[in-house]
């Protein structure tokens, strides 16, 4: 309900909270060099992170390949920390881009990570159209900030196993 009833801000969401510098409140766990990582204020699941370009670009063609090159080194860093911090068994990454496709912020592209466990659905989003996240976000905040922090740059393998 929170979600539907809030007061939007004028212009682009990503834009203004990493403008503030208001981290823990606007959920920014992390800046990196050309991208950072939020964590998503009406979350799929617990954990459920964006990694979002300083660039405001609708689509991840219009960003240069350093920033694309560092949005996926940051991708990485946070399946470190969510290993870390949260024990997933698998994980959802992906990006809509356009309206149709799901973007709910369509001019300025990010990427989301979805943590996933074995069961993690319940009858909530069937009987009632609600999803149920089984830890506060501030504490969700807390363990993966701390998380981001401790994960090294992600190691890069030169070889495909076969």
């Amino acid at each position: 309900m929170e979600y539907l009833t809030e007061e939007r801000p004028r212009g682009c969401i990503f834009c203004a909270k990493i403008a503030e510098h208001r981290d823990p409140e606007n959920l920014i766990a992390w800046r990196g060099e050309r991208a950072f990582v939020m964590l998503n204020r009406y979350p799929y699941n617990a954990g459920h992170l964006m990694v979002i370009p300083y660039d405001h670009v609708p689509s991840v063609e219009d960003l240069a390949t350093e920033t694309l090159t560092d949005l996926m080194l940051l991708v990485n860093r946070c399946l470190a920390a969510l290993r870390r911090a949260m024990s997933p068994q698998g994980f959802n990454i992906g990006a809509n881009l356009g309206h149709v496709a799901g973007a709910g912020v369509v001019d300025h592209v990010h990427l989301h990570i979805v943590p996933r466990w074995e069961g993690d659905t319940n009858f909530m989003p069937v009987l009632a159209d609600v999803r149920v996240v089984p830890q506060l976000l501030a504490d969700t905040y807390v363990k993966v900030r701390a998380a981001l922090e401790a994960a090294g740059p992600a190691a890069a393998s030169s070889a495909c196993a076969r």
